[in-house]
């Protein structure tokens, strides 16, 4: 098979399989924890403290560029599906004007603030390089899609547009107005895996790392409030249309 169409194979893989392989680099991570402590040894208290929470401001950084993506998106494109490829039209407006993969670049935000939160530097660039690879061949099968589907608009969008580091000077405003009734309809898991991986890595990190349970209570807060927001948008979408806007 050639090189181009192998690639794309793997990507359509990875695409399908996206939300369960990084899974895979939870041994890698609890590897890490043995060492997390390093801030508080050199440094004290205050400054892992402030570590931490520059740590959440990045990855709530990253689900801000995902709702900011999905508020204006259209029904029919910018999905969670991983049965196949979709796309009913070609964005090119709002974050898809000043980068072609604008929910990708959320996901590495929410991704480097949860790794960076270990203090270990090299499962930081691991999980980089790893990112990388793994976010390179899903891009390529979809970009491989569009090109297929849209020809001549996709190659001048994508001329213009640049892939993953945005371009804030080729914005164009959105074709739709916000909706943030379809941010919470569609990101709300999201919010969960922020709250829930920063509450776990707190308390991991003083089993292996310092060989003692010690649940602070801000860390329960933090995590208990994210699932509160999750069951109820959950229960909002699945049992009602509250959440529900025509065309989105």
């Amino acid at each position: 098979m050639p090189l181009r169409e192998e690639i794309q194979k793997q990507g359509n893989w990875l695409f399908r399989h996206r939300s369960y392989i990084p899974l895979l680099f939870l041994p890698l991570l609890l590897l890490a924890l043995k060492d997390s402590d390093v801030l508080e040894r050199l440094f004290g208290d205050s400054v892992e403290d402030g570590w931490d929470l520059f740590c959440v401001v990045v990855s709530f950084a990253g689900l801000f560029i995902r709702a900011l993506t999905i508020g204006y998106v259209p029904a029919g494109t910018s999905g969670r599906n991983t049965e196949r490829q979709v796309a009913d039209r070609l964005n090119t407006t709002g974050m898809y004007s000043v980068v072609r993969h604008p929910l990708y670049l959320g996901n590495f935000l929410i991704m480097l603030g949860i790794v960076m939160f270990t203090q270990v530097w090299w499962i930081v660039v691991v999980s980089i390089l790893a990112f990388w690879l793994y976010y390179e061949r899903i891009i390529f099968a979809e970009e491989e899609f569009l090109r297929e589907k849209y020809g001549d608009a996709f190659l001048e969008w994508a001329r213009r547009t640049p892939a993953f580091l945005p371009r804030l000077k080729g914005w164009k405003g959105p074709e739709l107005p916000f909706s943030f009734r379809t941010v919470l309809r569609r990101e709300y898991s999201g919010l969960l895996v922020i709250t829930s991986s920063f509450t776990s890595l707190e308390v991991l990190e003083d089993m292996v790392a310092e060989g003692r349970v010690d649940v602070d209570g801000g860390w329960v807060a933090f995590f208990v409030a994210g699932l509160i927001l999750y069951l109820t948008f959950r229960t909002l979408k699945k049992k009602t249309r509250l959440l529900h806007v025509e065309g989105r």
